[in-house]
């Protein structure tokens, strides 16, 4: 897909709990095309010692009111410092990235989307996708705690919504890979994203049930173009760069053991 460097306006900056931000973006002229998994590089300005861009997950694409969404997790200074960017101001983004998730040939697909942490961002925009074409898919939404459960009334706008804690506070207590549902419903497919234990834990799952799997690697990526060859991943044909061949890929894939 082409990519565009867009200067897109803030017209909403909200902090959804201690450690994450709903930042979203509005665009003066029609946003480009975007899939669900892919990715934008954004400008960290005025922040001395943040050099590269951020890498993060497109959340939302709202074509009604021309603006994209990104959960920014607070981590360093970089997205520290888009959160805390007031109304008006101008960011530099490049965008579409990446790979996104598979959409389905059919409409009675059955879909589980699972998510963890900050991997529950691209999941919001692939089920309202799913839903343009008619499929209801499932989330599976994983956290420590309840208040670290984000964005659940948007999510429960496309599908049904079940949830794992680890202290029980919010839906099932436990792992993502322990609640119910997974031994109580079929599904043709199951899309992840969140960390890397949760992955593969999910990707183990789908195996040994027959599950057709993909999942959205976290990789650190500097360039997003896949030239600096910070986010390379051992595959099946190779060493690939997550940020241009992913970040999403079939578990078949991956060199996990799994």
């Amino acid at each position: 897909m082409k990519k565009f460097l867009l200067d897109l306006r803030v017209v909403e900056n909200s902090r959804l709990s201690p450690n994450f931000a709903l930042l979203k973006l509005q665009a003066d002229e029609p946003l480009p095309d975007m899939l669900p998994g892919q990715f934008a590089e954004i400008r960290v300005d005025d922040a001395p010692n943040t050099f590269l861009r951020r890498p993060i997950s497109i959340n939302f694409v709202d074509k009604q009111h021309n603006t994209v969404w990104f959960l920014i997790q607070l981590v360093g200074e970089g997205t520290k410092r888009l959160a805390t960017l007031k109304l008006g101001a101008v960011v530099n983004v490049l965008l579409p990235l990446g790979n996104g998730f598979a959409m389905p040939k059919q409409t009675d697909e059955r879909l589980l989307l699972v998510g963890g942490g900050a991997g529950t961002a691209p999941m919001l925009y692939f089920g309202e996708q799913l839903m343009q074409r008619g499929i209801r898919p499932a989330f599976l939404l994983g956290a420590r705690t309840a208040s670290m459960l984000l964005q659940l009334d948007d999510f429960c706008k496309y599908g049904d919504v079940y949830t794992t804690t680890e202290d029980g506070s919010h839906g099932e207590k436990g792992f993502v890979t322990q609640h119910s549902i997974l031994s109580s419903q079929h599904f043709d497919r199951i899309c992840c994203c969140g960390p890397k234990p949760m992955m593969i834990s999910v990707a183990r799952y789908a195996k040994t049930n027959g599950v057709t799997c993909e999942v959205s690697l976290e990789n650190k990526m500097a360039c997003g173009l896949g030239a600096c060859l910070c986010c390379v991943e051992n595959t099946q044909a190779g060493n690939v760069c997550v940020c241009k061949e992913g970040p999403v890929f079939n578990i078949n894939d991956l060199l996990w053991q799994i």
